[in-house]
């Protein structure tokens, strides 16, 4: 029974990734899980275009921010954004610039403290005060950059198997743009598959995941992938320039760090500086180490899941998710 199981599932990703699928760089007839709006951003003299979605009761007194990955953007929240609606919130889902549905403009000079910025300019726009703030994997940097600065904005800051929980810069080699444009350029659904398959799900797959790669598989296939491609190589900037662990000291807000310690997720750790010894990518002590820095914060660890607990174990990852959201 199981054999045929299997191979009815194969079939069903065959069928599924035969389809013929074109996005632009815009992901333009790429349905969000809730209505997405345009707040129209004039950012370093260009009019930009910061998509996100703001679902819920505008007169709600709970407000949540959630701030997507590297390799994804907002779509990917729509379970946890359904269960936070159940629970009266209302919940702000932003593309970032660079990402996602908004604009990806050829110059840039991305940064965290900028992306912290236009969000600050988002919530502003909707006249937010007050919001939670949870951040996951490079959203995660973004996060911690917005309570730093925003202090007063954020009621309470979630971690997500953040990155940036150690300094990257320190001990990886500098890399020209250049590097990562023709990493992008040479990107393929089946290595990103892989990828995610042994780094995110422990050599496990799913129809599930295979949903998250739809954004992906239509923009490898549109005529704007060399436009993404040089998006998503500028925004590998911050996050081997920047210092968050330094941040981490100045974060008064309550915090909470939720871990999937089987996380090996260590950004440069294929071109790291000659004598560095250090392994990148050791959320088992990453954790308890930014619990220190970050003073009162809660960790929480999940045993045996890794960089996309939300995803992988969603019962286990919600347990602590609505304690912490209580």
């Amino acid at each position: 029974m199981k054999k045929y199981l299997l191979l009815f599932f194969l079939f069903s990703c065959s069928s599924f990734n035969s389809k013929v699928l074109k996005f632009n760089k815009e992901l333009d007839g790429f349905q969000y899980p809730f209505p997405v709006k345009t707040y129209e951003l004039n950012s370093q003299n260009q009019e930009l275009k910061f998509r996100y979605m703001d679902v819920g009761n505008k007169k709600s007194s709970k407000v949540i921010v959630l701030l997507h990955g590297k390799n994804f953007s907002g779509y990917y929240w729509e379970r946890i954004a359904k269960e936070l609606l159940k629970n009266k919130y209302r919940v702000i889902i932003p593309d970032q610039i660079g990402f996602g549905k908004s604009s990806k403009p050829r110059a840039y000079q991305y940064s965290f403290s900028g992306l912290a910025l236009n969000t600050k300019k988002l919530l502003d726009h909707l006249e937010i005060i007050k919001a939670d703030i949870v951040g996951h994997s490079m959203g995660g940097m973004l996060a911690t950059t917005f309570t730093a600065e925003y202090p007063n904005l954020a009621n309470k800051l979630v971690l997500i198997n953040s990155i940036g929980l150690e300094a990257y810069g320190k001990y990886a080699k500098f890399k020209d743009v250049n590097f990562f444009y023709k990493r992008e350029q040479a990107k393929t659904l089946i290595k990103v598959r892989n990828y995610q398959k042994k780094n995110y799900y422990d050599g496990s797959w799913s129809e599930e995941y295979e949903k998250l790669l739809i954004p992906l598989k239509g923009m490898l296939a549109g005529n704007d992938w060399d436009d993404v491609a040089w998006s998503n190589a500028l925004t590998y900037g911050p996050i081997f320039s920047e210092d968050i662990v330094s941040k981490f000291s100045m974060i008064k807000n309550k915090t909470y760090l939720i871990i999937g310690t089987r996380d090996k997720t260590g950004p440069g750790r294929g071109w790291l500086k000659n004598g560095v010894t250090r392994k990148l990518g050791e959320y088992e002590i990453l954790g308890k180490n930014t619990q220190r820095l970050i003073k009162g914060s809660k960790l929480y660890e999940l045993k045996g899941l890794g960089h996309m607990p939300q995803y992988e174990n969603y019962v286990m990852f919600n347990e602590v998710f609505k304690k912490i959201m209580q």
